[in-house]
């Protein structure tokens, strides 16, 4: 913000020399970063100062560098020459107990000085969260720089968390964070538990002198001294009496004050704010210092912006009075006005002024009895996972392990709680009982003891339960039982944990149902009855396999691992490698290619994707999308076999293009195998040789089989989002997942993270965020709602990399988006370095252009204002054609086209249109 009366204000604050005298009563002051059970009175403030470590328990302990510290830095307060920082982890909170709990309200203060603590000469910026809410974004302008900030809150709990976030622009860290209790008839206590105050500016007006902080503020406020070259200084050592004003303002503060040195003038105070909706408290202190005779009159009005505010007002003699704004000042730009009424004989006169900016607290904290149950499951079983400050919040950081829905009148309820393979040992607590919202709870593979406890099946929203892998005895509650035969409940118990009667034990795990809902599982159900059958039918006529791959089968089918070793020839030809493990070429036993992706026990993806893949796969159809041959789920190995692509994905393509392989082959096989890339080497030299079969004179892809490719994949979306019943979100849609035939058709694969929506009706889920770096959408980043548009932003993406020959995440000097790459190209009109420059200016401009706007009209930052995938399939089509035309002229000879590699004249670049959904063509090209 800029502060246009803050001009002479001195902003540094120096060594305080009077010792506070206050009893500090309720104070909490913390050197952060500080050795362990250091303690020790500040002798500038005579504040008594203790270590952090028992408010956090994460984080590491830094000193600043010599050149910012003591001696060079003489007047440094001792608790900034030391910090806590926290490269670990996303959050990272305090702890703070005050002892008036919820029912107080306080004043909170964090400072922060970079001095250069970790020698990499690089100012970090992070934000600050008071509990669920958004305090500040801390910045710094120097290494030197000593940034403090104040917020005043009314507490919601017993405990308040102050919470460091690290968004990617630095390490976060903190040097001194303190507590003071106010008095709760002060600060606008109207406002209530919606609104904190964050300081402005305090500034102690008339006072060239003055220290910060004063032994008589019992709210250790640090006040700004300010004077104005058109003000006239008054002062008085009288003692100002500020027992009725529960602001207690200092001596020192109120003893000083200004009014205008033209006695006509009014004092005015004026500053702008960042942005138009900015609201601000203003708390203005007066106090009479001249006995007045009979005919003098010290009376005043206090405008805002031009409207009365206040008065006429009277200041009271050697009486402190505050006056402050019952209604927020709304707007950028901010002007208090002080003049004196039309009979009045004396000017106005200001002895301090206090500028807050309300922050509205949108996010509320989690259900209470929610978070009692955690924490009490975090103490039971000391779990270790980074869980501090709220289980919900803020919103993107959330623990881990917690999953939450959100409402926009109602707390937080947690509905997830992934405990597996967490060393949780002893009995099953009841407070797992107490999370009443709980919708899946998954405590395998641990060291639990005990019964199934009877409470469970009072967890009546409860659809997913996994007690596997541990030591559990007795029965799980018949009543769970019989939700789980009903469809209701995914349950998943070891074999001793069932009932006892014999008719209710299998020789198997159970899973029942394979998802959640009713109808996919009847789905499913069939699908794997009729598998069965058919296997159990094919040996009752002895043609069961001997261990050969068997023909193309014309429906889905589950393949044994001992046909997948022959299928594979022992997993010989890797052709792709992903999070999920490797993928093999294979044969059928008619010769047929298929491409068979097993799963590693060290995959990053789990059993759970694959099952999704799987069961999505098995009942959709569409030439566009991998054509499924069938799996294999054979005790710990699980694969997935798909037709075989033989150019493979369009990432590996276009990259193979890039380094123009087989003109570089001989360097290629040097490094890999240099590098000890062997695998990897074979996979390129294999797809080099099938790009060379694919286009024998040529190593490029021209515009129009780009256009091809796009066309395709956006008819393999278009059918998931539109032709599907429940629509599907694929999640992950990228240049790696797009997989090429020897004819060039384009294919989405890896459907091992798509989501099915409830219903038609829904216009977004909650859900976990799931993708892939550079082709995530934003919007479902941040607030985690998923819809049908975040894979519109993806497929814009790859449009863009189609477009450009440019990766998602352009690696220079520095990373860049490939949207923020191209946005100021657009802009300017350049299309030559906009386009691959391996298409060599063989494309129609037009039809380039409007591909671009495609591409825009796909990657705006809200998904309310991105096209559809049909209106997106329309557009392209209509590239197509116009790209066609064009060839079709050119080899007619009726056009010789030599393109100008180079600006072009303003074009115009326009995105969609929301009220008509049409994409407008750019003009002036």
């Amino acid at each position: 913000m800029s502060v246009g009366f803050l001009t002479p204000l001195l902003l540094s604050l120096a060594a305080v020399v009077v010792v506070h005298g206050q009893l500090q009563t309720g104070y909490i002051s913390i050197d952060c970063g500080s050795p362990e059970n250091f303690n020790f009175v500040d002798i500038d403030t005579g504040i008594s100062y203790s270590s952090d470590g028992a408010y956090i328990d994460t984080g590491i302990n830094k000193n600043i560098s010599s050149q910012y510290a003591y001696p060079n830095n003489p007047n440094l307060p001792q608790p900034l020459s030391d910090l806590r920082s926290f490269p670990h982890g996303n959050k990272n909170c305090y702890t703070l107990a005050p002892a008036a709990g919820k029912r107080g309200l306080f004043l909170i203060r964090a400072s922060f000085l970079y001095g250069n603590y970790d020698g990499d000469d690089k100012l970090p910026e992070f934000d600050l969260y008071l509990d669920v809410n958004l305090w500040s974004s801390v910045k710094f302008s120097n290494a030197s720089d000593e940034v403090t900030t104040e917020i005043i809150s009314a507490a919601v709990s017993e405990t308040i968390s102050v919470c460091l976030v690290n968004k990617g622009l630095g390490i976060p860290f903190i040097s001194a964070l303190e507590l003071r209790p106010l008095s709760s008839s002060i600060y606008g206590t109207e406002l209530g538990n919606t609104v904190s105050l964050v300081l402005f500016k305090r500034l102690d007006i008339g006072y060239t002198n003055g220290t910060g902080r004063y032994k008589d503020d019992i709210y250790d406020r640090i006040w700004s001294p300010y004077y104005s070259p058109s003000w006239n200084i008054v002062s008085t050592f009288s003692a100002i009496n500020s027992n009725e004003n529960g602001y207690k303002a200092p001596l020192e503060v109120m003893s000083t004050a200004a009014m205008p040195r033209n006695g006509s003038d009014q004092l005015e105070l004026s500053w702008t704010a960042d942005a138009d909706a900015s609201k601000f408290y203003v708390y203005m202190y007066f106090a009479e210092f001249q006995r007045l005779e009979k005919n003098q009159t010290r009376k005043f009005n206090i405008s805002w912006n031009g409207s009365l505010m206040f008065g006429p007002f009277v200041p009271r003699f050697l009486y402190a009075v505050t006056i402050s704004n019952s209604e927020a000042f709304t707007g950028k730009e901010h002007r208090i006005s002080i003049h004196k009424t039309g009979d009045a004989t004396l000017p106005p006169i200001l002895n301090a002024i206090e500028i807050y900016t309300a922050k509205q607290l949108d996010e509320l904290p989690t259900f209470s009895e929610d978070v009692d149950a955690v924490l009490d499951i975090k103490r039971t079983y000391q779990v270790n996972k980074g869980w501090v400050g709220d289980p919900c919040g803020p919103k993107n950081y959330t623990w881990e392990g917690v999953e939450c829905n959100y409402s926009v009148s109602l707390p937080p309820r947690i509905i997830s709680l992934n405990l597996t393979s967490s060393g949780l040992s002893g009995t099953i607590s009841a407070s797992f009982g107490n999370l009443s919202s709980v919708e899946s709870l998954d405590l395998s593979n641990n060291r639990l003891s005990g019964p199934v406890p009877e409470f469970l099946k009072e967890l009546k929203s409860l659809k997913f339960l996994n007690l596997e892998g541990n030591q559990l005895s007795g029965y799980v509650p018949t009543e769970l039982l019989e939700r789980s035969k009903a469809g209701f409940l995914n349950l998943r118990v070891d074999e001793q944990n069932l009932c006892s009667s014999g008719s209710c034990k299998n020789k198997k795990k159970i899973v029942v149902p394979i998802v959640a809902s009713v109808l996919s599982a009847l789905m499913v159900s069939v699908g794997f009855i009729m598998l069965w059958r058919l296997r159990r039918k094919r040996k009752s006529n002895a043609d069961a396999s001997n261990g050969e791959g068997r023909p193309l089968p014309s429906k889905n089918r589950q393949f044994t691992y001992a046909e997948v070793l022959n299928i594979t020839s022992n997993f010989q030809d890797v052709i792709g490698k992903g999070g999920f493990g490797n993928v093999y070429r294979g044969h059928m036993k008619d010769g047929t290619q298929v491409a068979v992706k097993m799963l590693s026990p060290s995959s990053t993806q789990g059993s759970k994707e694959f099952q999704t893949e799987a069961e999505l796969l098995m009942r959709v159809h569409h030439r566009n999308l991998a054509s499924f041959i069938g799996y294999c789920d054979d005790g710990s190995n699980m694969a997935l076999i798909y037709e075989y692509m033989a150019n493979g994905n369009l990432k590996d393509y276009l990259s193979c293009i890039l380094i123009s392989c087989h003109s570089n082959l001989h360097l290629l096989r040097l490094f890999f195998i240099l590098q000890s890339k062997l695998i990897l080497m074979g996979m390129i030299i294999r797809l080099c040789d099938n790009l060379t079969l694919a286009d024998k004179n040529s190593n490029r892809l021209s515009w129009e089989m780009r256009l091809r490719i796009a066309i395709d994949a956006a008819q393999g979306l278009e059918y998931l989002h539109h032709g599907c019943k429940p629509p599907i979100i694929h999640r992950d849609v990228k240049t790696a997942n797009i997989l090429l035939s020897e004819n060039m058709d384009a294919k989405i694969a890896d459907f091992g993270l798509s989501k099915a929506f409830p219903n038609d009706s829904h216009s977004h889920v909650i859900t976990t965020v799931m993708g892939t770096t550079g082709y995530l959408d934003p919007e479902y980043y941040n607030s985690r709602k998923l819809n049908e548009k975040s894979d519109v932003f993806s497929f814009g993406v790859v449009l863009l990399e189609l477009i450009t020959g440019q990766h998602a995440i352009i690696k220079k000097d520095e990373s860049i988006h490939i949207v923020h790459w191209v946005s100021p190209l657009i802009e300017s009109g350049d299309i030559g370095s906009i386009v691959d420059q391996r298409l060599h200016g063989e494309f129609d401009a037009n039809s380039v252009w409007k591909a671009l706007e495609v591409a825009v009209a796909c990657t705006t930052p809200t998904s309310f204002n991105r096209a559809s995938m049909s209106l997106v399939l329309t557009e392209l089509k209509q590239c197509l054609a116009m790209e066609l035309s064009h060839n079709r002229e050119r080899r007619q000879g009726f056009s010789e086209v030599i393109y100008n590699i180079g600006p072009y004249n303003s074009p115009e670049v326009y995105s969609l249109s929301t009220a008509t959904e049409s994409i407008t063509s750019p003009s002036a090209r």
